[in-house]
């Protein structure tokens, strides 16, 4: 079976798009790297792709709010083509800016008839976070995490906070198993504030899917952990023992499922 083809979306200020574009290809799939521009000028590309990620970065500078420049266009001249590329049962994937602009596009699907029932916004402290976290998944449909139970994955955001509505909205979210990434202490304990929840989300929420499965947005960047020598203290864990220096980092694990979903 051929390899599935990954569109690695890049627009002014996306700076993460060759390290995705990378994993998906160390995962097995094919990936392309295309301006927004171009998709822009011609919607039918996306009909020779099974997988679109927006990765991260700083797309148009964050200017007016993350992800906010890129969200509007796309729902503005690409949310019919996007929403059919979803329907038809294939992937999307937001990575830290990435996440932002799904957000801000409505294909994550978390908006009823008051409005959003999240958004993202600004870490509690105001400043820009970038650390490492532990996360607890609870995968439910979700197509990326199958199979994960644990990450540990770096962080680096200013406006990374998962900012829910209200408590129906959260209660909603929860009950449909939407909050699918939740921050952790390191022995997979709840995270009590900061640092362990770096920004001070909602419920410790760090990444939301939509009712489907098949379309993820998370803040943390499995991207920079596709090797465990990745790891900042990679040297003290192999000491420690029980640390395999040549294997993989948590990251590539959300890879290989996008890419064995259409194996």
């Amino acid at each position: 079976m051929p390899a599935p083809r990954v569109l690695v979306l890049r627009a002014p200020g996306t700076n993460c798009d060759e390290e995705t574009a990378e994993a998906f290809r160390l995962a097995g799939a094919a990936a392309e790297r295309l301006h927004v521009n171009r998709l822009l000028e011609n919607p039918a590309l996306l009909d020779g792709f099974q997988a679109l990620c927006v990765p991260g970065g700083f797309s148009y500078g964050d200017d007016i709010s993350a992800g906010r420049v890129l969200g509007n266009q796309i729902r503005l001249a690409l949310s019919e083509p996007l929403r059919k590329f979803r329907d038809d049962g294939k992937l999307v994937l937001g990575v830290c800016n990435g996440f932002q602009v799904l957000v801000k596009t409505g294909l994550l699907d978390i908006e009823d008839s008051a409005g959003p029932l999240a958004t993202l916004t600004w870490n509690d402290h105001g400043r820009y976070e970038a650390r490492w976290v532990h996360l607890n998944a609870t995968p439910g449909e979700c197509v990326f995490l199958r199979g994960v139970e644990r990450l540990e994955l770096p962080i680096a955001h200013a406006e990374g906070k998962i900012a829910v509505r209200d408590d129906a909205a959260l209660d909603a979210l929860t009950s449909q198993g939407r909050v699918v990434l939740r921050y952790s202490v390191a022995d997979g304990g709840e995270a009590k504030g900061f640092p362990a929840n770096p920004n001070g989300a909602t419920a410790n929420a760090a990444g939301l899917t939509d009712s489907t499965g098949r379309v993820l947005g998370l803040m943390p960047h499995p991207e920079r952990y596709l090797f465990a020598t990745q790891h900042p203290q990679w040297t003290r864990k192999k000491a420690a023992g029980g640390y395999d220096p040549q294997g993989d980092g948590d990251g590539l694990a959300l890879f290989r499922n996008a890419v064995s979903y259409f194996g």
